[in-house]
């Protein structure tokens, strides 16, 4: 099969080379830099923007892997976000409809449920999350991702495009799995202590960092550059150990290996189905090292529904959709006493 690739220069795009040419895949990525390289690949230039150049190199393809995007809020004004993501991903399903694909993977974000960079707090009706949850975005970045979800929906419906979105964590390289032990450590600290303390004392320790959180993030501090990771940096210890818990609570504590990230672009790419489907992929257990149940009950207490009785460390998350429909099953997991291959 022959697969355009639109920003193949990141972490996630680089393993989706290396997975799909690996794979026998013929693979044409695409960016906005001139003079890339990738082995085994070919490399073009195009702004996804610019709608008949990337006509031009998406000619002679079978299948489209869009991962070009602005990664955050802070990478641009509101309005800038908007139109690299979201007109740059109507661009690619409209240049494939007219090339004559039927099957586009593409990279949402787990930030499209709106739960982390949200000036407000996104409710969390249920655990563990999935696709069938509300989402509530409050910025710029959370709201494209709505928008390109709905976008394959669109072209499901009007040209017969089957589509996944893949609403992705941090997508962590493989070095990644030594440094996770410093958060893992300082996490399972936090918990040893909070469970020494009474059910009446652990739930004012949750109102008071969860409402300080909110309140520090109502300031738009993800909207800048590396100021919110500064500013908590900054913070007294106490205020900084609050903080940082509930910057992990609105992750889920979730990561994915980039090897990972790019077994279930292959999977898409090959996988059985038709329509257009929103999967979350991510790891299968979360990486704090504690039990599932006990998060939940001290980073979660205003969550009053659960789906499932988690075994150990299992995801906060659910994959059980990609799992049935591409077949995903994470290889590389974060989980305390994982082989992590």
């Amino acid at each position: 099969m022959r697969v355009l690739l639109t920003g193949g220069s990141g972490s996630v795009g680089k393993s989706v080379v290396d997975r799909l040419v690996g794979h026998g895949y013929t693979v044409r990525v695409i960016g906005r830099r001139e003079g890339m390289a990738f082995e085994g690949a070919e490399y073009q230039s195009c702004d996804i923007n610019d709608y008949s150049r990337l006509r031009e190199v998406m000619r002679g393809c079978e299948a489209v892997v869009h991962l070009a995007a602005l990664p955050n809020p802070a990478q641009g004004a509101p309005e800038e976000v908007f139109r690299v993501n979201c007109q740059g991903t109507f661009n690619v399903f409209q240049a494939a409809t007219e090339e004559g694909i039927r099957r586009v993977v593409q990279a949402s974000s787990i930030n499209s449920s709106g739960q982390f960079y949200g000036v407000k707090p996104a409710p969390l009706n249920y655990l563990p999350m999935d696709e069938a949850h509300p989402v509530f975005s409050t910025d710029a970045y959370s709201f494209s991702k709505n928008v390109i979800e709905d976008i394959g929906e669109y072209f499901w419906r009007r040209e017969g495009i089957s589509s996944v979105a893949y609403r992705l964590p941090f997508v962590a390289p493989v070095t990644y799995h030594e440094a996770v032990k410093g958060n893992r450590a300082r996490t399972k600290t936090l918990v040893e202590n909070l469970l020494k303390r009474s059910p009446e004392e652990r739930r004012q320790w949750f109102e008071t960092a969860w409402s300080g959180y909110n309140a520090f993030r109502a300031e738009r501090p993800y909207e800048k550059p590396g100021y919110a990771r500064q500013k908590i940096n900054e913070m007294p210890d106490e205020q900084r150990s609050m903080y940082s818990a509930m910057s992990s609570r609105v992750n889920f504590f979730v990561a994915l290996d980039e090897r990972d990230s790019a077994q279930a672009v292959e999977k898409g790419l090959s996988a059985d189905f038709t329509g257009s489907h929103t999967l979350f992929i991510n790891d299968s257990h979360h990486w704090a090292g504690v039990e599932s149940r006990v998060l939940a009950e001290l980073f979660y207490p205003d969550v009053k529904a659960f789906k499932k009785d988690w075994v150990g460390d299992e995801t906060l998350v659910s994959i059980d959709r990609a799992r049935q429909l591409i077949g995903f099953e994470p290889e590389y997991s974060f989980g305390e006493g994982m082989e992590n291959g």
